[in-house]
């Protein structure tokens, strides 16, 4: 029985396998076939997920370090912030003016605490998204800058422009997706951002990484960017957080620890290593000073400012000159066509939006610069020769941490600033003559270029000329072939008809002439010569001649405060009305400190004193008014004429 069941055992699974079909595999439906993607496709995808990969491999976690970190907080100080930044809640939201044309301009702010080595990061949320109120009350509206709401994030170097994007030392992302390295930009490098995300700046200074020297974005704790890097001019240099922003409100999230986790772990700029980091400071006394430099109109008063700015880059130049210069960094541009008289103390706005071009935005500025502790170069020409004017300005600026200095620069000029001023002169010459030259090249490859064309037209029409010729010759040979065959037919069939027998000889003259006048027709136009082929255009062109150099004349050296902008200082009827108020300042008035610094105060007012004299002798007085002796007289003789009518009457 054992032997029996084991036998039947083994034999029912090969039945069972016998009797059982083979399995095929299903047929697959033709929505599930995937068609392979193109091979350029698919290496892109394949470099694109590469790329992602190794890029979550390029940043390594921090190792711990033990160093002590930075003392104190990371703050915005006035004195590096825009006048339109409005630090709230302890500096951990930024907002900004939008009064009176402020909603154009961009607003600027970096933070106090730099890195100089190590890899770190600070996070920004954007809070609040605005949409200011445009006003039509001047007619035709000009272009609002866009994007209307904008956020820039990055570093940059102390002392370096507030407006990210318009200074060599500084690197930042947009809103935008956009990355610039100095003034260079590149777009789409990296994803757009908006309200409501956590944005985490990552500046990495580890020689040791890979990834050193660079800048990266991530939105929400996700990669958003690839590691971009920094321009040169960074390099070894201590770079500072920078925001900067239009038309939202920004959390600043300066916390010890990253508010949303990255890949990696990384270290914030408010936990930064001592020995990484750089922490501006103020003043020590707590003293800010407000500048008013006082000068003769188009005597290098403007001149003597850029060269105290460029030597003096913590202070800030309070005109309507500056205003332009914010308002074309944030992307406002002027209406083409004339517009009013301008000057250099008051340049035309003429942007076709009201807040701008009514000068509202010069007052809220005037309002909120004494509000500011910051040193302030106030350079109102006109306001800062007139003694009432400068005493005004003055009250404005009366806190007890403002001193107020006045710098004279009347006279004859010092040696730095001759120097100075010979050397921007010659620029000016220089891009001048760079502009001429540009031109005079444009115009003689416009010249060549007609002239090459001119030939070859008329090189086509005598091409043309000549076909036309050998058609018609041929033409006419034909013609007079005709003719000949016809007169020879009519010739042999007169013979014929008066029974003439056409003799062999004549027949062998008759062959004989016209052989002869076709060997004639082919030796004259075998003597018919050849016209040379013309030469190449580009083989016989002159070679282009060297810009001449440019040099100063005596004229020049002598004429030291002469620009090429074509703008006066004061309009003729500004000058007019208000130079014989023209003084020198005095401690009097409220000066903490009067400094001259071309000649000393007696040679000053001199000087000053002499040019208004001089000035009175060639003005128009506009504002000239008859006093009361000219008042009576005029009444005098209005009674006598009347009287002198009345007696003619009768």
């Amino acid at each position: 029985p054992e032997a029996k069941a084991k036998a039947k055992a083994k034999a029912e699974p090969e039945k069972r396998t016998a009797a059982t079909p083979e399995k095929r595999p299903a047929p697959v439906a033709k929505e599930e076939v995937k068609k392979e993607e193109p091979p350029a496709k698919k290496l892109k995808k394949e470099d694109s997920e590469a790329a992602a990969t190794s890029s979550k491999e390029r940043e390594k976690d921090a190792p711990e370090d033990k160093r002590p970190l930075v003392k104190g907080p990371v703050v915005f100080h006035a004195t590096d912030c825009t006048l339109n930044v409005v630090p709230t809640t302890d500096h951990k939201v930024l907002m900004a003016l939008t009064e009176g044309g402020m909603q154009y301009l961009v607003a600027g702010a970096r933070a106090n605490v730099g890195v100089k080595a190590g890899r770190y990061l600070f996070e920004v949320r954007i809070v609040e998204a605005l949409n200011p109120a445009e006003s039509s009350a001047s007619g035709a509206q000009g272009r609002v800058p866009a994007p209307r709401q904008l956020l820039r994030v990055g570093f940059s170097t102390a002392g370096s422009s507030l407006i990210l994007g318009e200074s060599e030392e500084q690197a930042c992302f947009d809103s935008e997706g956009s990355f610039f390295a100095g003034k260079s930009k590149t777009p789409s490098a990296a994803q757009r951002f908006t309200r409501d995300q956590i944005l985490a700046v990552v500046l990495n200074r580890d020689p040791s990484s890979p990834s050193a020297d660079t800048l990266s974005l991530f939105r929400d704790g996700e990669r958003i960017s690839e590691p971009q890097a920094l321009p040169e001019k960074l390099r070894g240099k201590a770079l500072f957080p920078h925001i900067c922003f239009r038309n939202v409100s920004v959390q600043v999230l300066m916390d010890p620890a990253p508010t949303k986790a990255l890949p990696f772990r990384c270290r914030t700029v408010a936990a930064a290593a001592e020995p990484d980091a750089v922490v501006a400071r103020g003043p020590k006394d707590g003293k800010y000073e407000v500048v008013l430099p006082v000068g003769v109109p188009d005597e290098g008063v403007f001149p003597w400012l850029d060269g105290f700015l460029s030597t003096h880059p913590n202070y800030v130049e309070l005109s309507d000159r500056s205003l332009l210069q914010w308002a074309a960094s944030s992307g406002l541009t002027k209406k083409a066509g004339p517009g009013k008289e301008g000057s250099n103390d008051r340049p035309e706005f003429n942007f076709g939006l009201p807040g701008m071009d009514n000068m509202s935005v010069r007052r809220v500025v005037q309002s909120v610069a004494p509000l500011m502790p910051r040193n302030y170069v106030v350079m109102e020409l006109k306001s800062n020769l007139v003694e009432a004017e400068r005493k005004d300005t003055l009250q404005r600026f009366s806190a007890p941490h403002f001193r107020k200095v006045a710098r004279v620069v009347v006279g004859e000029p010092n040696e730095e600033f001759k120097k100075l001023a010979l050397e921007r002169r010659l620029q000016e010459k220089k891009a001048q003559a760079d502009i001429a030259w540009a031109a005079k090249k444009a115009e003689l490859k416009k010249k060549r270029e007609n002239e090459k064309k001119q030939k070859e037209l008329m090189k086509m029409r005598k091409k043309a000329e000549e076909e036309r010729k050998k058609k018609a010759e041929e033409a006419k040979k034909k013609i007079e072939e005709i003719k000949r065959k016809a007169a020879e037919a009519k010739r042999k069939a007169e013979q014929k008809r008066k029974g003439e027998a056409v003799e062999e000889g004549s027949k062998m003259d008759v062959d004989e002439e016209a052989k002869e006048e076709d060997k004639q027709e082919e030796e004259v136009k075998e003597e018919k010569p050849e016209e040379p082929e013309e030469e190449e255009e580009a083989s016989a062109e002159e070679p282009e001649p060297e810009q001449p150099e440019v040099e100063l004349t005596e004229e020049d050296k002598q004429n030291l405060f002469a620009t090429t902008g074509g703008m006066s200082d004061l309009t003729t009827s500004e000058l007019s009305a208000s130079f014989f108020k023209f003084t020198v300042p005095a401690k009097a008035e409220g000066f903490d400190e009067i400094h001259f610094e071309w000649q000393n105060e007696a040679k000053s007012k001199e000087y000053l004193h002499s040019w208004v004299m001089e000035k009175k002798k060639t003005s128009r007085i506009e504002d000239l008014k008859p006093g009361e002796w000219f008042q009576a007289k005029l009444k005098d003789w209005a009674k006598s004429l009347t009287q002198w009518q009345g007696g003619e009457k009768k």
